[in-house]
């Protein structure tokens, strides 16, 4: 016959006993806890799924403060555009006019010969 002592001293045996004594009480266990662990979870998860959805409002408003920020400065960069285009065009209207003034006459081609 094996002895308790013979058992106590193998590995498998307390590994064997180990493993029936936590298929025993686990369910006792999870039974005796379950109306105290089952209002913390739902806690718990309650506090979660607020914590995501504040998280996802603001992520909503931080995207939303971007896209206001990105077509402020679209609109900035096309009025600098507007505005140097309207600069240049200025630039060679008044170019355009010294020239007009210093170049001789049309009207008479004979006559910036006669002058010289």
């Amino acid at each position: 016959m094996i002895r308790w002592e013979e058992l106590l001293r193998n590995d498998l045996a307390k590994g064997v006993a180990l493993g029936v004594g936590a298929a025993v009480l686990v369910p006792v266990l999870v039974s005796a806890l379950a109306p105290v662990v089952k209002p913390m979870a739902r806690t718990a998860l309650k506090a979660g799924l607020r914590t995501y959805e504040r998280a996802r409002e603001v992520v909503d408003e931080a995207g939303e403060m971007m896209e206001d920020l990105v077509a402020e400065t679209q609109a900035e960069m096309r009025a600098e555009r507007v505005a140097a285009a309207q600069a240049q065009a200025e630039e060679e209207a008044q170019a355009a006019e010294a020239e007009s003034m210093d170049a001789p006459s049309q009207e008479h081609p004979g006559e910036e010969a006669v002058r010289h």
